[in-house]
C-alpha cells in the first residue's frame, strides 16, 4: 500500500509540475490558477526548449487548455489513484499535442526533463 501510496503520488507531483524546475515554485504552482500555471509551464518550455515565438504561442494554448482540464483533478474528493488515473490520462494526450509543436530534438529534450524530474522525485520521497 505505501508503495501505491508513494507511486501515486510521485505521479500527480510530476503530471501536475513537469516543467517545474525549482521545488518552491513548483509547490506554489497548486495554489495558483489554471492561467497562472500554464503561463509558467509555458515559460519553462520556452527557456528549456529553446522554443521560436510561434512554438510558445502554441506550446501556451496547449499549456492551457490542460492546465483547466487538470484543474477539476487538483479539487476532486476521488482517491488518488482515480486522480492518478485521469491526470495520466490526460498528461498523455498533452505530450502528444505537445510532440506536434516540437521537433524530434525539443521532444526529446523535454522527455529527459520530465525524466529527471521523476528521478529527483523518487529520490526526495526516498528520503521522507
Amino acid at each position: 500500500m505505501k508503495k501505491i501510496k508513494c507511486s501515486t503520488m510521485m505521479a500527480i507531483a510530476i503530471l501536475f509540475f513537469t516543467q517545474a524546475a525549482i521545488a518552491q515554485q513548483a509547490t506554489d504552482l497548486k495554489n495558483k490558477t489554471p492561467e497562472q500555471r500554464a503561463a509558467f509551464q509555458t515559460s519553462m518550455m520556452k527557456s528549456k526548449l529553446n522554443l521560436d515565438s510561434d512554438q510558445v504561442s502554441k506550446v501556451h494554448v496547449i499549456n492551457l487548455k490542460y492546465a483547466q482540464k487538470f484543474e477539476p483533478i487538483f479539487k476532486s474528493d476521488d482517491s488518488r489513484f482515480s486522480r492518478f488515473r485521469q491526470a495520466k490520462t490526460l498528461q498523455k494526450a498533452k505530450d502528444a499535442e505537445l510532440k506536434t509543436v516540437f521537433t524530434a530534438s525539443q521532444y526529446k529534450q523535454y522527455q529527459d526533463f520530465e525524466a529527471d524530474m521523476k528521478e529527483k522525485l523518487k529520490e526526495k520521497m526516498a528520503g521522507n
